[in-house]
C-alpha cells in the first residue's frame, strides 16, 4: 500500500512490471554470461595443462594471476587422470559440429557485415543471448544457406565445409560414449578451428 501510495504521488509514470521484467531480463543475460564465461574459461584452463602449456603461459593468455592458474590445475590434477582431447576438425558429436557450423557463419558476418543474414544470430552468439539448443541450430543453418546461396563462388570454402557440417548434422554418430570435454569447451575449439581454416591461420 506504501509503495502504491508513493508512485501515485510522484509526478511521473510508474514503471509497469512488464518494463522492470525487460530490463531485468536484460541484465541477467549479460550476468548469465558473465559467469558461464568464466566457467568456460575454468574449463579452457584445464584443456591447455592438459596439452602441456605452462603455467606461466596459461596465466598470460588468460590474464589471470600465476597462483590462480596454479590452484585451477591443482584442483584439475585431483580429478584424475585426464582424458585427451581431439583437435582434429573432422569429429562429429553434436557440440562439436554446432563450433564448427558457428565459425562459418561468424567468418560469413566478418566478410559481409549487416548484409549477411546470419550477423544477427552470430552477434546474439556472441553475447550469450542465444544459446546452441536443436531450435536454433536449425535456424542458423537456414541463415548461412541464404548466405551461401547469395555470394556462391566467393564462399567456396564455406560451402564445402557447411556441407562436411551438414551431412554430419543430419546423419547422428553412433560413436559410443561420449567424447571428452564439456559440451561448450567442444564447441568453443570448435569454433575457433574453424575459423582459423577458414582463415588460413
Amino acid at each position: 500500500m506504501a509503495g502504491d501510495q508513493r508512485q501515485k504521488n510522484c509526478g511521473t509514470p510508474a514503471l509497469t512490471e512488464a518494463q522492470a521484467a525487460r530490463m531485468l531480463a536484460g541484465m541477467n543475460e549479460v550476468i548469465r554470461a558473465g559467469e558461464e564465461m568464466r566457467g568456460l574459461r575454468t574449463e579452457m584452463i584445464k584443456v591447455l595443462a592438459d596439452l602441456g602449456w605452462t603455467q606461466e603461459r596459461i596465466a598470460r593468455l588468460t590474464g589471470m594471476s600465476q597462483p590462480a592458474v596454479s590452484k585451477q590445475m591443482v584442483k584439475h590434477r585431483d580429478a584424475g587422470p585426464p582424458q585427451p582431447l581431439g583437435l582434429a576438425l573432422g569429429q562429429d558429436d553434436p557440440p562439436w559440429l554446432e563450433g564448427r557450423l558457428w565459425g562459418v557463419a561468424e567468418d560469413i558476418a566478418e566478410t559481409y557485415g549487416s548484409a549477411a543474414r546470419c550477423r544477427p544470430a552470430v552477434d546474439a552468439l556472441a553475447r550469450g543471448r542465444q544459446r546452441f539448443t536443436p531450435e536454433n541450430t536449425d535456424a542458423l543453418r537456414r541463415l548461412v544457406e541464404e548466405d551461401l546461396r547469395r555470394y556462391g563462388d566467393e564462399l567456396a570454402a564455406h560451402r564445402a565445409a557447411y556441407d562436411e557440417i551438414s551431412r554430419a548434422l543430419d546423419v547422428p554418430s553412433r560413436t559410443a560414449g561420449s567424447p571428452p570435454g564439456s559440451p561448450s569447451v567442444r564447441r568453443t575449439l570448435a569454433h575457433r578451428l574453424q575459423l582459423g581454416r577458414l582463415r588460413g591461420e
